[in-house]
Formats: C-alpha cells, sequence, structure tokens
C-alpha cells in the first residue's frame, strides 16, 4: 500500500484509482477533466507534492479558471507556501471566485488563517459578494 506525505498509508480504493487516473493522465497528458480528478485524488490522499504539482499544470492550461487558481491556491497553502497561496488565491478572486462560506472554512486553507492579507480578501469577498445591500 502507498503512503502519504504524513506517513499514513492510503486505502487500497484510492491506491487503485490514483493508478487508473495517472495511465489515463499519461495517455492524455492535455485532459484537464482528468488533470482535476487527478490532482484532487492526490489532495484527499495527502500527496500534497503531485496534488500541487497537478495544479500548477492545469493554471498554465486553463489559466482564465477561477476555480483552478483557487485549487492552486489550496495545495499551496497546504505545503505551507503562504505567500504563493494568497496570490493564486488573489488571482481567484481576480477572476471571480467568490463563495466566501466556502473560503472561511477550507480546511486547505487553514495555514492562511490570521495572516492579514487573507483575512482582508476574506473582507472584500464578503463586502461585494455576500452582504445584501441595506
Amino acid at each position: 500500500m502507498k503512503k502519504t506525505e504524513q506517513g499514513a498509508e492510503k486505502p487500497r480504493a484510492d491506491t487503485q484509482e490514483l493508478e487508473f487516473l495517472e495511465s489515463i493522465a499519461r495517455r492524455l497528458p492535455e485532459d484537464t477533466e482528468v488533470l482535476r480528478a487527478l490532482a484532487d485524488l492526490y489532495t484527499r490522499t495527502g500527496d500534497y507534492t503531485e496534488g500541487l504539482r497537478i495544479d500548477e499544470r492545469l493554471s498554465h492550461l486553463c489559466a482564465e479558471e477561477p476555480l483552478v487558481w483557487y485549487n492552486l491556491g489550496c495545495s499551496l497553502a497546504l505545503m505551507e507556501r503562504i505567500e504563493d497561496a494568497l496570490e493564486a488565491l488573489s488571482r481567484a478572486v481576480e477572476l471571480g471566485y467568490d463563495d466566501y462560506e466556502w473560503m472561511k472554512k477550507d480546511s486547505d486553507l487553514t495555514t492562511l488563517h490570521g495572516e492579514p492579507r487573507f483575512e482582508s480578501m476574506l473582507d472584500w469577498i464578503y463586502n461585494t459578494f455576500v452582504q445584501l445591500p441595506e
């Protein structure tokens, strides 16, 4: 059984799914749907390095998609690359990402909590997209 970066063993089903998606990605290296699924599975199984590698690739292939940049920000935050994570999240917001509630509670972004730029970004999203005019 493969292990995560934290040393825990990956469930067999996850290992099989990873092997399957990796084989498809080798045959279809530009298929963004396969790459999205692969990045998500790497991250969910604790392989943050590989998840980040795929998210970086997606940010080049889908440079105008806010969710791609949001996911890249999450991967960078999980790797404790705070400044890079904030830059990716800023790009996501610039492109239209506005899910305040999710961003506020997303456990992938825990390392950013308390960071003034992150808190300011949340405030801006809330004031711009969430708060109803009086």
